[in-house]
């Protein structure tokens, strides 16, 4: 169900060594750094695993959403969510489309909770 997690964080730099020193005896280890502007952006994976954790500058002071992305089988699904959330007046942050910067399968909707917590629906798979 869970696809992964971001975790907003003030000095992702700093979150992610934590992640990396605390939990390398479960074999969490660094899968991507992604500078931007305001900091980096870590994703950290398990043992042989894609980034499922990711650390990320926080958006300003105050608010600080939590990123959740479930899974979906199919791009028609996360097309799905995406109506159902315009249906229940969510707002919608990014509507479904492919994010190649992450892979050229990653197809995602992206919406508001009722907490103002960022949830995704995302496909990893080609269509059809």
């Amino acid at each position: 169900m869970i696809d992964h997690i971001g975790l907003p964080c003030t000095d992702p730099a700093a979150s992610a060594e934590f992640w990396l020193r605390v939990f390398a005896p479960l074999g969490v280890r660094e899968a991507v750094r992604i500078p931007t502007p305001a900091g980096p952006v870590v994703g950290l994976a398990g043992p042989g695993g894609g980034p499922d954790l990711w650390c990320a500058p926080a958006e300003g002071h105050g608010s600080r959403p939590v990123h959740l992305a479930l899974g979906a089988p199919t791009r028609g699904a996360v097309d799905a969510v995406h109506a159902a959330a315009l249906g229940a007046g969510a707002e919608v942050l990014h509507a479904p489309r492919l994010w190649p910067e992450h892979h050229e399968h990653y197809y995602a909707v992206f919406v508001r909770d009722a907490d103002g917590n960022n949830a995704e629906a995302v496909c990893h798979r080609p269509p059809g």
